[in-house]
C-alpha cells in the first residue's frame, strides 16, 4: 500500500472515530461537518472527500461500532460453557454499560436515527440479524428448544435492560439471571 493510501485510510478512520465520540456527546442531529472535521483534525472538505455525505459517515461509524460490540458478545457466547453460562457472560458484559455511557448513547442515538433513515435501519437490522443467527445457532447446538426465537427474546431483553438503565429505571441485570436461565433450560 502506498504512503498516500495509508494516510487516506488513517484520516478516514480518524473521521469515523470522531463520529463515534461526537454522536453520544452531542446527539446525532447536532454533529456537523465542521465539528466532525475539527475533532478529527482535518478541514471540512476532507470529510466529503472520504464520504459522500455526513449521514453516510455517521451511519458507517455507528454501524461499525454496533458490529464490533455484537461481535464481542458473540465471542463471549462461543467461549461460554453452555446456555446458562452464556447468559451470565452476556449479563456480565452488560454490566460494563450504564445506559448513559458513550457506547450506550451511541446505540440509542443510532436506533433513533434509524427510525427516520431507511438505509441505516437496514444496516442495523443486518448487524442484529447476523448476531441473532449466530446466537440462535449456538443455542441450538446446546439443545435449547426454539433456539432462534429464544435468541431474539434474550437479545431484546438485554437491549431493553440497557435502555432502562439509561433512564435510571429497571432492575439490576444480575438479579434477573434466574428468569433468563429459565428461558434456556
Amino acid at each position: 500500500m502506498s504512503q498516500a493510501a495509508a494516510r487516506g485510510r488513517e484520516v478516514r478512520q480518524r473521521l469515523l472515530n470522531a463520529a463515534t465520540e461526537l454522536i453520544p456527546e452531542r446527539g446525532w442531529t447536532a454533529v456537523s461537518t465542521r465539528t466532525l472535521a475539527e475533532r478529527a483534525g482535518v478541514t471540512p472538505s476532507v470529510v466529503h472527500y472520504h464520504f459522500p455525505s455526513l449521514p453516510e459517515l455517521l451511519n458507517e461509524a455507528a454501524v461499525g461500532a454496533m458490529r464490533h460490540l455484537l461481535a464481542e458478545a458473540a465471542t463471549a457466547l462461543e467461549n461460554a460453557d453452555g446456555p446458562r453460562n452464556g447468559i451470565d457472560a452476556m449479563l456480565t458484559s452488560l454490566g460494563r454499560f450504564s445506559g448513559t455511557d458513550p457506547t450506550s448513547l451511541l446505540a440509542t442515538e443510532a436506533y433513533l436515527a434509524a427510525s427516520r433513515d431507511d438505509r441505516l435501519r437496514e444496516q442495523i437490522a443486518g448487524v442484529v440479524d447476523e448476531f441473532l443467527r449466530r446466537f440462535g445457532s449456538w443455542l441450538g447446538e446446546h439443545g435449547v428448544r426454539a433456539p432462534h426465537e429464544t435468541a431474539a427474546v434474550l437479545t431484546a431483553t438485554l437491549d431493553g435492560l440497557l435502555l432502562h438503565r439509561g433512564l435510571g429505571a429497571g432492575q439490576d441485570a444480575g438479579l434477573l439471571a434466574g428468569v433468563l436461565h429459565r428461558l434456556v433450560d
